[in-house]
């Protein structure tokens, strides 16, 4: 069993710098040449599938090995009794603790990449932000104040969903015949997960919380379940709740569209058009500019004019001697 130190904040630190690392070397070596060879020739649909595969192959390792620290005590299958049973939990064991600060490394560094824009911001950009600050602050303060059990179910019905959204996201991309049958099944994990499974830890605070386990704050025993964390912990969890209701709206309009039009373009994305209206109209502006050697030509009404070619209807002024 281990405890908690100053020495978790070095290793989410470090993790947080490996990852956002690990992320560009994935991206540009791996996944770019990956979209090139997939037939994906502009640069926003390039970028938007490397992120979508990239965050697929993180979750496809960290959804299975969350389930494998869940089913090692008393937590599987998101029993809410378990969460505050024995509380205060102040040790974990190894995997558990691993596990908990890896995650919390990789919602660091996604926080980074959304403060720097390194993915282009969407149409929910707001929304994304606010899901980030709540993210971080439930992992914080459930770490901190010995509600780590709680925050591994949490952590686990995202993840899951998580891998389905980018993997679906992915086949669109890649115009694959499944893409329909997939979204589907996507659909129903995402609102087993995120809303089913979640609504259930949302009414364990309401109840379990203040029944199961001690209820009482004592700063000498680090004692915190008490009135104030239930209120804390419920506000955050279903501040979290209402923007996956956000998103589970969206999820349904493009089911919606998919059905009546066969379109299955992500709400969440900028209008793709638009990154494509961008790079024509920088082709177009190019070749209005054609190079005479290393000079720029100048065109009139198209028609080049050029060293001493003179264009129908343009003089040339000569300087008296």
């Amino acid at each position: 069993m281990y405890g908690k130190g100053y020495a978790d904040w070095a290793f989410v630190g470090f993790y947080t710098i490996v990852l956002t690392f690990t992320r560009e070397f994935i991206m540009q070596r791996l996944l770019r040449p990956l979209a090139i060879r997939c037939g994906i020739r502009k640069r926003g649909k390039q970028s938007r599938f490397m992120e979508q595969v990239y965050t697929a192959m993180y979750f496809a390792v960290l959804g299975p090995f969350g389930l494998y620290v869940m089913k090692q005590g008393s937590l599987w299958y998101f029993n809410t009794t378990a969460m505050f049973e024995g509380f205060p939990h102040r040790k974990h064991e190894g995997v558990f603790k691993a596990y908990y600060l890896i995650q919390a490394s990789y919602w660091a560094q996604q926080a980074i990449v959304l403060v720097l824009q390194q993915e282009k911001p969407r149409k929910d950009f707001r929304e994304l932000v606010l899901h980030h600050i709540v993210t971080l602050s439930l992992i914080g303060l459930s770490y901190r104040f010995h509600f780590a059990k709680m925050g591994i179910a949490v952590y686990i019905t995202h993840d899951i969903s998580d891998f389905f959204l980018a993997t679906s996201k992915t086949f669109n991309y890649l115009d694959s015949i499944i893409v329909g049958p997939y979204y589907l099944t996507f659909m129903c994990v995402w609102i087993y997960l995120r809303h089913y499974i979640n609504l259930r830890i949302l009414w364990a605070t309401l109840t379990e919380f203040a029944t199961v386990g001690p209820y009482e704050l004592n700063w000498e025993t680090q004692q915190y379940k008490c009135w104030i964390s239930q209120i804390i912990t419920f506000a955050l969890l279903a501040c979290l709740q209402a923007v996956n209701l956000f998103w589970l709206y969206l999820i349904l309009r493009i089911a919606k569209n998919y059905v009546f039009t066969n379109i299955t373009q992500d709400e969440r994305s900028e209008d793709e058009d638009e990154e494509e209206d961008e790079e024509t109209e920088a082709v177009q502006k190019n070749e209005h500019m054609k190079l005479n050697g290393n000079k720029p030509t100048v065109l009139l009404n198209g028609i080049p004019v050029e060293g001493d070619a003179k264009a129908e209807g343009v003089r040339e002024r000569r300087r008296k001697a």
